[in-house]
């Protein structure tokens, strides 16, 4: 990966490291000194040379240009040489501000395969969304607030936050297990919380998910999260409003249906009948009779905690095997 950093204008610095628990033992190595960490610190307010970082710690220069070469390799930190006054100088610069660790592991069994889906939230092929609701890109506002028709607008395939009190999402996942194999069992990821004016962490909203027209369950959100600004959310959506969700797992195999490992429902794999299907539905929603109908946020991966879209993963065999 090319990673470019402005040495003219780190302020500006807010870049985020996501990675997972396998690949996070080199970060955790390279700031495993105070010394480094404090290094690491000072990079992320501004870019220094070897000697200066030398001189701040009262270290050797060999000794930090060792401790540097940690923390480059790590991908924590570029270096960069430039004309000084005595010959050439290494510029060091923090490249992330921000680290988020991804600490689910998806193992298949020795005799399955997985096929990982990611759909945009914006890619959804049906809706019917009562307010408050509206969309967001990256950018700006798409179509109007609390005007459900908006939903139909083409710039919702842009969206990176959708929201509404009642009503549901449609999406249609392609069905990547080949032909000719057995579905085990379906895992679908998203970022979402309940959905309230403004924000407010203590919100309830039962949220469902319905896959192949079969409900799997229901999670109760327990709040609509903001005050805090999400890792990734844009600074001109305030603080005020929505920031983050939390990431949930629905799943389905033999034994059921589950949220983050927890059992929810008798509905398992079969019922779905989703062997031979050219695509599978997808249908998120607050129930028309939830006891706690306190809506959704539906986040995308340039907004809330978590730089992920609607991913899917489908674990099949052989159905020789």
């Amino acid at each position: 990966m090319s990673i470019e950093v402005d040495f003219t204008d780190h302020s500006k610095l807010n870049r985020i490291l996501t990675t997972n628990i396998d690949d996070f033992i080199h970060i955790a190595k390279a700031l495993s000194t105070e010394l480094r960490i404090e290094m690491f610190k000072s990079l992320l307010t501004r870019p220094m040379n070897v000697g200066e970082i030398s001189e701040k710690f009262n270290i050797p220069a060999s000794t930090a240009a060792v401790n540097i070469k940690k923390l480059e390799d790590a991908g924590l930190i570029k270096t960069e040489m430039v004309p000084g006054t005595r010959g050439t100088q290494k510029i060091c610069a923090a490249v992330f501000s921000r680290i988020v660790v991804d600490f689910a592991y998806f193992n298949p069994a020795p005799s399955e395969s997985c096929a990982i889906v990611a759909v945009p939230i914006g890619h959804y092929v049906d809706s019917d969304v009562q307010p408050t609701c509206g969309m967001l890109s990256e950018k700006s506002i798409i179509g109007e607030m609390d005007e459900p028709r908006s939903f139909f607008e083409p710039e919702r395939i842009d969206a990176q936050l959708i929201w509404f009190k009642k009503g549901y999402l449609e999406y249609r996942f392609p069905n990547r297990a080949p032909r000719g194999t057995k579905i085990l069992r379906l895992e679908l990821t998203m970022e979402i919380c309940s959905e309230a004016p403004l924000h407010n962490l203590d919100w309830p909203s039962d949220i469902t998910l319905w896959i192949n027209g079969k409900e799997l369950g229901t999670w109760t959100s327990p709040g609509d999260f903001g005050g805090e600004r999400g890792l990734l959310t844009p600074y001109w959506w305030g603080s005020e409003n929505t920031q983050y969700g939390l990431l949930k797992t629905w799943s389905t195999n033999g034994d059921g249906s589950f949220i983050d490992g927890r059992k929810i429902s008798e509905v398992q794999i079969n019922d779905l009948e989703a062997d031979d299907t050219p695509y599978i539905t997808v249908r998120i929603g607050v129930k028309p009779d939830a006891e706690n109908d306190g809506g959704i946020n539906l986040f995308g991966k340039k907004f809330g905690n978590y730089e992920t879209d609607l991913q899917m993963r489908i674990y099949y065999e052989n159905q020789s095997e």
